[in-house]
């Protein structure tokens, strides 16, 4: 089995990193390290070592390749990095007798059609979110679903995510957690001048467009939490990629295992 790893200098460089080589070679793999230029695509599977945004960082490498993902947790809350690097041992064994399910995660796809007839496409497993530049003043973002209007929101902000985001920035600012496999997405206003715009989740079959207005002129859209500065003048359309992520998973790791150890659900915090 060909294996590559990713990760940050740090985590590279952690006891952590060399107990996992010696597992991997131990079962006869393959190892590599991603150096952020060879190509990726030539591998069996990829393994995620740092939290969940190096995860994101390694889905932008093999997203499409078709490359079953682990993410191993050196971070602190980790929904996608599950795997504690205590429970690496166990996992290794599990991977090579083949004891792991692997979950499909969609992905959404941005394109931008400017004045010019410019068309360019992002991709993000997380959440699309338009934001203001400044500081000075919110935006005002036309929505449009399936070529119906929605609603115009004047926030900060407007997050678009996938069930695998929505505890991810989109919960932060109060929307919905959904189970991964739903067909669905999110839209979450963020800081909306009317407190009566609250999010509403649709089904992924269909196309968000998107027309800003800003007092700058200008506007943010972060893909993951890379960003990038849009004109006025761009539209964007957002729509399920025609391809999905694929998430290494161990049996016991299901989604709501996770809500409950990540977010502390049922935990007492009284003394």
């Amino acid at each position: 089995m060909k294996i590559t790893l990713f990760g940050s200098s740090n985590s590279l460089k952690s006891e952590s990193m060399g107990r996992l080589v010696a597992l991997l070679r131990r079962h006869g793999a393959t190892v590599s390290v991603f150096d952020g230029t060879s190509p990726a695509e030539d591998t069996d599977l990829a393994i995620s070592m740092g939290g969940d945004g190096t995860f994101l960082h390694t889905v932008g490498h093999i997203g499409r390749c078709n490359i079953p993902i682990l993410g191993v947790n050196m971070g602190r809350l980790g929904f996608l990095a599950d795997v504690a690097p205590e429970e690496m041992e166990a996992t290794v064994e599990d991977i090579f007798i083949g004891r792991y399910d692997i979950e499909e995660r969609t992905v959404l796809q941005l394109t931008c059609d400017g004045v010019a007839n410019e068309r360019q496409t992002w991709y993000a497993l997380n959440e699309i979110a338009v934001l203001k530049r400044d500081s000075s003043s919110m935006i005002s973002i036309h929505t449009t679903v399936n070529g119906n209007y929605l609603t115009t929101y004047r926030a900060d902000g407007l997050i678009i995510a996938t069930p695998t985001g929505s505890t991810a920035y989109s919960l932060s600012v109060g929307g919905p957690i959904i189970v991964p496999q739903s067909g669905n997405m999110a839209i979450t206003p963020v800081a909306p001048h009317s407190l009566n715009m609250r999010p509403i989740v649709l089904r992924d079959d269909g196309e968000i467009t998107l027309d800003v207005e800003s007092r700058s002129h200008h506007f943010l859209v972060a893909c993951d939490g890379r960003n990038e500065t849009f004109r006025e003048a761009n539209r964007l359309c957002i729509r399920k990629a025609d391809y999905t992520v694929k998430l290494v998973k161990r049996p016991e790791h299901d989604f709501f295992y996770t809500l409950r150890s990540k977010m502390m659900w049922g935990a007492d915090g009284r003394r």
